[in-house]
Parts: structure tokens; sequence; C-alpha cells
């Protein structure tokens, strides 16, 4: 397995500027051209690191995530990363060796390392290696449901966890579940979606999830609100709810994305501090 990690830099003076990039009110496309030097972040309580923003809260658009890719250079790290309240993540390795102490106990995480970060655990990270290191780190706030105890943080791998084929499929299209869906303890999913050459979604998906979908390997065409916009490994594709979505895997090899969405909470229509109808979308 491969998974497609960004190197920065800056393009040459003789290049075209042409890219795919493109903001709609429906998507956003973050071709891997643009993740450069100039457009990185420093973070607060981090050393020897530097960040590319990839989805924020925006009213109007998606309002439930954030998605980083976070670049840590050896003897990097941060003692506390998350330091607002209430917010749980996902960190997903792509290269590197990741130190991970999360509640008491310490893992190391290679290229395909995933751990659920439950809202409100002490967990710290660090490169102890001699190379730089790169993760996703998706960030939710968590929304507690009364009568359902929050999930716990866990640490596996994509190696550790087989896909799934999606019904009648034969294997075309398959998706990498870390955790139970019918376990409603989880707000969020953050899976792996494999397509096989030639396997597509045969249907215009829209639906009320939010999307992160980051190309880990291989190309596809991607169908988002009427347009059809090639990707390919280290793109990102930043969905609103409702935004029609379908896809074609190119080949010659498999097409997988890392995939976020919010699930399993109720819709809500109050703001629960004051009790008014919510204008979460502006």
């Amino acid at each position: 397995m491969s998974y497609f990690t960004p190197q920065g830099g800056l393009p040459a003076q003789t290049e075209l500027l042409t890219d795919r990039a493109i903001v709609t009110e429906a998507y956003t496309v973050i071709p891997k051209g643009v993740l450069r030097d100039i457009v990185t972040s420093r973070l607060p309580g981090f050393t020897g690191t530097r960040s590319w923003i990839l989805a924020r809260p925006i009213a109007g658009f998606a309002t439930t995530f954030a998605q980083l890719i976070v670049e840590i250079g050896p003897g990097g790290g941060a003692e506390r990363p998350e330091r607002e309240e209430g917010v749980e993540g996902v960190v997903f390795v792509t290269t590197g060796e990741l130190t991970l102490d999360v509640d008491g106990e310490r893992d190391v995480l290679g290229p395909g390392g995933y751990a659920y970060l439950a809202a409100g655990a002490p967990w710290s990270i660090a490169n102890e290696g001699d190379e730089p290191t790169s993760f996703h780190w998706i960030r939710k706030a968590y929304e507690h449901v009364e009568g359902i105890p929050a999930p716990t943080s866990f640490v596996t791998s994509d190696a550790d966890v087989a896909p799934e084929p999606m019904p009648d499929t034969e294997g075309a299209w398959a998706t990498t579940r870390f955790v139970d869906p019918d376990d409603l303890a989880h707000d969020m999913h953050v899976n792996i979606v494999t397509f096989q050459p030639g396997g597509s979604i045969p249907f215009a998906e829209t639906h009320v999830m939010e999307h992160g979908l980051f190309v880990l390997e291989g190309k596809g065409v991607y169908r988002l609100n009427g347009d059809w916009v090639e990707v390919e490994a280290g793109d990102f594709m930043w969905l609103r709810a409702f935004c029609p979505q379908a896809c074609y895997a190119g080949g010659p090899g498999p097409f997988r994305y890392l995939l976020y969405k919010d699930v399993n909470r109720q819709v809500r229509l109050t703001d629960p501090g004051t009790g008014r109808a919510a204008s979460r979308w502006g």
C-alpha cells in the first residue's frame, strides 16, 4: 500500500500557474500541486512542525470538522496537541514513524497507522526517528448523547483491518472501517475507500453527511454537483452536505482515499446554550 505525502517546495519560475484548484458553493478541490511551503501553518505547542490546513468550519459550507496534514521533523512534536476542550480526533500516518502517548499507553505508528483520540483524553506525539513523519489529523467537536457513553481512544492500522466489499460489487468497491458503523457512541467515521480499476459509485450520492476526501493512491474521475473532476493521489476534495457525488476509478492500480463523514446524530434545530433556533448554517 502507498500513501501520498506532500513534500512542499515551490514550482520553478518557468512553470505555468494553471492547476486544478477550484472552490464552489458545493465543493472544493485542493490539488496536490498547491501543497507548497508558502501555504503551510505553524501550530501552537508544536516544535519542528509545519502543517497544511485542508479544511476548517465555514458557515454556509461545511461546518463539522477540520483536517490537517502535519509534518514533524526529527526531534519535534507536541506534549499537548489538542488544546480545545471537547474535541475528538483521528490521526492517520502516511510516512515515517510517529510516537503516540495516549491515556498512558505508548505506540509507534508507521505508514498506515491509525489512532482514534477521544475527546478529553490526554495525548502527546513525537518524532523520535531520523526522518520526517507526516500524518492526517482530523478534528471534530464531539456531540454527546444522553445515555450513550462516549467512545474511548484506540490504535490500529490499515494493514490490521480488512476492507469490506460493498454489496453486489464483487470487491470492485470496498471500505476499510475502523469503527463499527452501528456503534452510536461514534459521531464521525474516518474510513479508507478502495476502488479497483473500473470500479465506481454508480449513482449520485446525495446526503446530509459532510466529507473530506484525501486521495492516498491512484487516480479517478469524480462527479461533484454536476461537474466531472479528475483527481489523483495527493488531491483533497471537501464536500458540503447534500453535494451530489459519484466516481469512476481510473487505474491502472487501485484508487484509494481517506474519507471523513459525520454520522449517528439527530439534526440539531436549537442552540444547546440558548434554546433558540440554531443558525449553524449561516
